[in-house]
């Protein structure tokens, strides 16, 4: 049995990297996996993966989570395949990397509805069923907002707003046993190896000055962690964040 069985997770952007990651961690401690993404070739890809698993179920559906129709619509459509929700992790994100003085107002949008307005729109529509038995809720930071990392301005806004927003959450829902943490990844995700790809000598130098001298795996380091805040173990933690990056960052 696992510490999951009979739970439902919706996973964002779980089509690839972190969120695959965690979805595939949360099926195989007995999670229904129920994945939005606006890549919906590579969310199939995965439902496949998951239900390969002994006892996997999976469903996924297209959805940009900057929009509240097609957020409303996803999880309409998990509660629709699943009957209910007990876990939401908020994964998706996107964004671009330049100076601030370059950036238009398309990509601030970008990572600012990706990101923070995507994990809000969730939130607000997964409340109802979450409150029904109480939940859990895991939203992602980035150390670019904590350590304002260059060329990332509105992927670290969004990212601060998120972790403002996972703050209030967990004292005002609370009272519904609804716990809301979040994560503060460094994961070898597709974002990181092409990175990696591009600035060899740079990702080099970020490992050798990490104290674990390696990059995070997105299912065993990342996603077992999740795992954590996902169950039983964690009913006393909210309004926390981890920080799952080999200790690159103390907080």
């Amino acid at each position: 049995m696992g510490i999951l069985d009979g739970k439902v997770a919706i996973v964002t952007g779980a089509g690839r990297g972190v969120g695959r990651g965690v979805a595939l961690a949360f099926a195989k401690e007995g999670a229904s996996i129920f994945i939005p993404d606006v890549g919906i070739d590579a969310a199939h890809a995965v439902v496949a993966e998951l239900e390969a698993l002994p006892g996997g179920a999976a469903g996924a559906i297209a959805c940009d989570v900057g929009d509240p129709d097609q957020v409303r619509a996803a999880v309409a459509a998990a509660v629709e395949r699943f009957g209910r929700i007990d876990i939401l992790v908020n994964n998706a994100q996107t964004a671009v990397a330049k100076p601030l003085e370059t950036m238009t107002d398309a990509d601030v949008h970008r990572a600012i509805d990706s990101g923070l307005m995507g994990s809000f729109f969730l939130m607000r529509e997964c409340f109802p069923y979450l409150k029904e038995r109480g939940g859990k809720i895991i939203n992602f930071r980035s150390s670019a907002g904590m350590e304002g990392m260059p060329t990332q301005g509105p992927y670290a806004a969004a990212k601060e707003g998120i972790n403002g927003l996972t703050r209030v959450a967990a004292k005002e829902w609370g009272r519904y046993r609804i716990n809301v943490n979040a994560i503060s990844p460094w994961a070898n995700s597709p974002g990181w190896q092409q990175y990696a790809a591009e600035f060899p000598e740079r990702a080099r130098a970020s490992i050798e000055r990490n104290p674990i001298q390696r990059v995070g795996d997105c299912e065993q380091d990342i996603g077992r962690v999740a795992v954590f805040l996902a169950g039983p173990d964690s009913d006393f933690v909210t309004g926390c964040t981890i920080m799952v990056d080999g200790g690159a960052v103390f907080l």
